[in-house]
């Protein structure tokens, strides 16, 4: 998420980044440790971070899902939501994805990577680059590597909330911004767009040449939908001059 820090420079902004339980230097949840846990913790940790002022979320792939859950629990206090490659529906059966592509190769890149890194890497990269190799370097590979085996291994035997978000969501009347990639083969970009439909200010996009590392392949229009939408969000927030 740092990678995208610099949409908010020079706004009103306080940025608070979150170290999920597990995925970081958070320990772990107890067990059972699923997702409906770590939302719970999630909206804790935001009542104690910040009690009831007003808010605005970002979050992506399935902290786009969580941001969702939040909001759901917190409607009168969230300003807007900016969700990236958002996980729609947790069940990968239930989702439409087009399929796995790599449109640029670069096996110099690849063969300079250790087979660990290589593997994570080519995983999910659609636009394979020096420069894109390296915001996978600086933005996601250490999290990779920080995330706790025996967490994640929780989280995925209960991937699921007990009801979803979206339909308490209907109607939400803040700016609401979704960026999906067209070639993200993990949560794809059709049930993002009907998530959309929900919200009367949303903004949907949907950028070629991306994959579910939207913000990784392409970082220049991620950061300018994010700095839109978080202008936005304040001038609204701050009401008539």
């Amino acid at each position: 998420m740092l990678d995208l820090d610099a949409a908010f420079e020079g706004g009103p902004w306080e940025r608070l980044y979150l170290d999920l339980p597990g995925f970081g230097q958070t320990p772990p949840l107890d067990a059972p440790g699923g997702l409906p846990e770590l939302a719970d913790w999630l909206d804790h940790a935001v009542g104690e971070l910040i009690g009831s002022s007003p808010f605005a979320v970002v979050g992506t792939s399935l902290g786009g899902l969580l941001a969702r859950d939040l909001v759901a629990r917190r409607p009168d206090e969230c300003l807007g939501m900016a969700l990236i490659a958002p996980v729609v529906d947790s069940v990968r059966e239930n989702r439409t994805l087009p399929a796995a592509v790599v449109l640029d190769a670069d096996p110099a890149l690849i063969a300079g990577l250790n087979t660990d890194d290589a593997a994570a890497y080519t995983e999910l990269a659609v636009v394979q680059s020096p420069a894109n190799g390296e915001r996978f370097r600086r933005s996601v590979l250490p999290g990779l590597r920080a995330a706790n085996v025996r967490a994640m291994a929780r989280l995925e035997q209960n991937y699921a909330l007990p009801e979803s978000p979206d339909d308490r969501l209907t109607g939400f009347e803040c700016p609401v911004l979704i960026v999906t990639g067209r070639q993200d083969a993990v949560v794809g970009f059709e049930d993002q767009w009907a998530l959309a439909q929900r919200f009367p200010h949303a903004t949907y996009a949907l950028l070629d040449r991306a994959g579910h590392n939207a913000s990784i392949d392409a970082a220049d229009a991620v950061q300018a939908l994010l700095r839109e939408w978080s202008g936005h969000v304040a001038a609204l927030h701050a009401g008539p001059s």
